[in-house]
């Protein structure tokens, strides 16, 4: 039914372990004439099917494997794999009432279906596309989330550089419904706007639910600093957790303004936070005592290859460093990395030089990593990428 391509002899292993990449240096034969993102069948070198998936003709991942043997992938295949990954969102405690109704239903490989994000909002949702032959299949699956969830819009964010990779133009748009704007939803209990058109990323960032949900147990009566604040989210969580106040930082003036609607709409007085437009390094390196009980530390991806591993390296240090010097004895620091590249391990040993050479001592209370909806798989670790520790800082 599909174009055939044939592995070379020794080469799956990775597709018995059900890992979805196949690298074009494994296949021994590419029939001709397949067009790029065709759906295509895989035979071992014994000649039985073993995958059935995408084609990439322009990258070095030649198959991404959509299922572990011979499949239709038709709508009713797209629309069971989609239900059945926002099943397992109802397992985690997600979409089940009103307390969290934003989070992510489909997470790529990671949910059976590579080149493929969906953010869900409330009633919008927000879709993603990173790859040729995912990008052929937006039809069906635009079918399937309509007749799935009766959205009142989806909208398209494929303004990602990866696209360019595989070929595809960077794009965004509405595909179904009415012009959402920003879209008001909740996470525990806390209410949040999602800003789908403009804002980063899906226009939030779900994959920090669950730092976000420790920071607010931690936050009672602590004046905090929200660090790459973006839209506030972490600061809205320690004042919902009884912070005293809040100082977001970023450089973004659209994000701040959002940082003060969100403490509108959640009844925070306005008395209790304070925003300002600056660079984060900038700030830091004019800040030196200790002056705040709780930090939150997201700064963006400052690893996004390897070739920026070394300058990288030393960002995150500088920043941890700088933190740790403005917290209060007794205080919290929460510090992240979102680089693939840059693992727990690494986060670790850059706060453990920083603590020293800001004479405090860590505690790690807790380590976290992305929240559950954005799964992490036995069977993909490329998966994995967030981490976070939020330690107790000491000065005596």
């Amino acid at each position: 039914m599909y174009p055939e391509f044939v592995l070379k002899e020794r080469h799956s292993a990775s597709i018995e372990n059900r890992h979805p990449w196949i690298f074009s240096g494994n296949l021994k034969t590419i029939p001709d004439g397949v067009t790029n993102g065709s759906l295509v069948t895989v035979k071992d070198a014994d000649g039985t099917v073993i995958a059935t998936g995408t084609y990439s003709a322009k990258s070095m991942i030649a198959v991404r494997v959509l299922e572990y043997g011979p499949a239709v992938i038709d709508k009713n295949w797209i629309k069971d794999r989609i239900k059945s990954a926002d099943d397992r969102r109802r397992l985690m405690g997600l979409g089940i009432d009103d307390r969290t109704t934003g989070y992510r239903v489909v997470f790529g490989e990671s949910d059976g279906l590579p080149g493929l994000v969906i953010d869900r909002y409330a009633d919008v949702l927000v879709i993603q596309t990173t790859t040729v032959g995912m990008n052929t299949l937006m039809d069906v699956v635009m079918e399937s989330l309509v007749e799935l969830f009766s959205p009142r819009a989806i909208y398209e964010r494929d303004d990602i550089s990866v696209r360019r990779e595989e070929g595809l133009e960077q794009k965004t748009g509405l595909l179904y419904g009415n012009d959402p704007g920003l879209v008001e939803f909740s996470e525990h209990g806390r209410k949040y706007l999602a800003d789908v058109i403009s804002g980063q990323k899906t226009g939030f960032y779900l994959d920090q639910r669950d730092l976000r949900q420790k920071i607010s147990q931690l936050s009672a009566d602590r004046r905090a600093l929200d660090l790459f604040s973006y839209t506030g989210a972490a600061g809205i969580a320690s004042l919902a957790g009884g912070a005293s106040s809040v100082h977001f930082v970023d450089s973004s003036g659209a994000a701040l303004e959002i940082c003060t609607r969100h403490a509108e709409i959640n009844s925070i007085p306005a008395s209790k936070i304070s925003t300002e437009e600056l660079d984060v390094f900038q700030w830091l390196g004019s800040h030196a005592e200790p002056e705040y009980d709780l930090v939150t530390l997201d700064p963006p991806a400052l690893i996004k290859s390897r070739k920026h591993a070394e300058t990288g390296r030393k960002g995150y240090h500088f920043l941890n460093r700088a933190a740790l010097r403005i917290i209060r004895d007794g205080g919290i620091l929460a510090t992240s990395s979102c680089s693939a590249f840059f693992t727990e391990v690494d986060l670790a040993a850059t706060l453990r030089r920083a603590a020293n050479q800001a004479g405090v001592r860590l505690y790690i209370l807790k380590a976290v990593r992305q929240a559950s909806d954005h799964p992490w798989s036995v069977y993909f670790p490329e998966a994995a990428y967030l981490k976070s520790f939020v330690c107790r800082v000491e000065r005596k």
